[in-house]
C-alpha cells in the first residue's frame, strides 16, 4: 500500500465521515461504501475537491445479492487524471428503493443509469430519460437479477400472417432423442476415414 493512497483515503474519510459506511483498499484501489442518501454529495465532493478531482465517470454497474435486505449494490467507478488514481464508490439499496441520479455531475451517467435500471430494475431519482437501453421496450423483467429465469418470460418473433413482431410465452419443445455417448475416436477404430489412403506410401524401386 502506497503512502499517497493511504493519505488520500484518510483525507476523504475525514472530510466525508458522515457519509461513509466502510472504506478499504483493494488491489491498490480505494473502495468506499456510502449511505444511499449521501451518495450524490459524496460523489460531488470527489469530483470538485481540489485534492481529489475525480472528473471522469468510467462506469456505473449493479450487483444482486438476494439474501440481503438491501438487495442491490450500485457501483460507481471514477478516475482522476490529476492523481492518476481510480476510486470505487458503492451504495446498497432495497428493491424499488431509488438512488439519486448523478447525471447533473457527469453527462455520461444517463446511459449508465439506464443500463442499471434495465438489467436490475434499480430506479434513479432525477434521471429524466430512464428507459430501457439494452433490452426491447416491451421486455418483461430485469435479466441480471438472480431470480430471473434463464429462458425469460416471453419471446418475440415475426408473424407472417399478421406481418408484424409478436410476443408469445416462451416454449422450448424438443423431440425425444437418443444420444450415443461413444467417443468418436473409439467408434472409428475399425473403419477407414476418407483420406486415410494417402498415408500409405506407394512402393518405389529399392523397397523390400
Amino acid at each position: 500500500m502506497s503512502a499517497k493512497l493511504q493519505a488520500l483515503m484518510d483525507y476523504i474519510a475525514a472530510e466525508q465521515a458522515a457519509a461513509l459506511v466502510k472504506q478499504e483498499i483493494l488491489l491498490n484501489e480505494l473502495v468506499f461504501t456510502v449511505h444511499r442518501e449521501s451518495l450524490h454529495g459524496f460523489i460531488k465532493f470527489l469530483k470538485l475537491d481540489d485534492k481529489c478531482s475525480f472528473q471522469q465517470l468510467v462506469d456505473i454497474c449493479g450487483a444482486d445479492y438476494p439474501e440481503r435486505s438491501a438487495r442491490f449494490d450500485v457501483v460507481y467507478n471514477l478516475l482522476s487524471l490529476k492523481l492518476n488514481q481510480r476510486i470505487r464508490v458503492k451504495v446498497m439499496t432495497k428493491e424499488n428503493e431509488p438512488v439519486d441520479t448523478v447525471t447533473d455531475l457527469y453527462s455520461a451517467a444517463g446511459w449508465y443509469e439506464r443500463e442499471v435500471w434495465d438489467l436490475y430494475g434499480i430506479p434513479f431519482t432525477g434521471n429524466k430519460d430512464l428507459r430501457r437501453i439494452l433490452t426491447d421496450y416491451n421486455f418483461e423483467g430485469h435479466p441480471l437479477r438472480k431470480d430471473f429465469p434463464l429462458t425469460g418470460y416471453v419471446e418475440l418473433r415475426y408473424n407472417e400472417t399478421q406481418k408484424r413482431i409478436v410476443y408469445e410465452p416462451v416454449q422450448l419443445p424438443q423431440e425425444f432423442r437418443n444420444f450415443d455417448f461413444t467417443s468418436p475416436w473409439e467408434g472409428m477404430t475399425t473403419m477407414q476415414l476418407p483420406g486415410d489412403e494417402k498415408a500409405c506410401r506407394p512402393k518405389i524401386m529399392g523397397d523390400k
